[in-house]
């Protein structure tokens, strides 16, 4: 075989095996991985959550796309409780600017500080904000990266239908 043709073969088996570093959705169709964090502010277990639509976000304080998106969170979490809870985890490093961003932002949701990322790794996030939203039956139905508005029209509607 000609060597050209060999070598065209393996770049192509290459690019179709995966080689490709874009992040994949994990999980969506399957279970939500369950966990408990403890914080040195109390203990937050996600299957206490069973029974009502999650939106499981992950955050930093120092992540703009985060701080963009909190206020719709906020927004979201009044407006559509108690049918649906946002639980918020933050992976900073620094527990004084997780607790400074909570105070700043008059945060109303449940949330948990996660420095070793126990919960954002059995998720598979690539960055933040990440989301997940949880149906009532405990079952993973997507997965949203970047900012969202939460209240957008499209968003609550599908919110409402699940």
């Amino acid at each position: 075989m000609n060597p050209r043709r060999i070598l065209f073969l393996v770049l192509l088996i290459a690019t179709l095996s995966g080689c490709d570093d874009t992040p994949k959705v994990r999980l969506v169709g399957s279970p939500a991985p369950d966990f408990t964090l403890q914080d040195s502010d109390h203990a937050v277990s996600l299957h206490d959550f069973r029974g009502k639509l999650v939106i499981l976000n992950f955050w930093t304080s120092w992540c703009e796309p985060c701080i963009e998106e909190m206020p719709s969170l906020i927004r979201m979490q009044a407006q559509m409780s108690p049918r649906v809870t946002v639980l918020g985890v933050s992976t900073d490093i620094d527990e004084g600017k997780y607790h400074k961003f909570l105070r700043d932002f008059k945060v109303n949701f449940p949330t948990v500080w996660d420095p070793k990322r126990k919960s954002s790794d059995m998720y598979g996030t690539t960055g933040q904000p990440e989301t997940f939203v949880i149906d009532s039956s405990g079952m993973l139905r997507r997965k949203f990266i970047g900012p969202i508005d939460w209240t957008s029209p499209e968003i609550v509607e599908y919110l409402n239908k699940l």
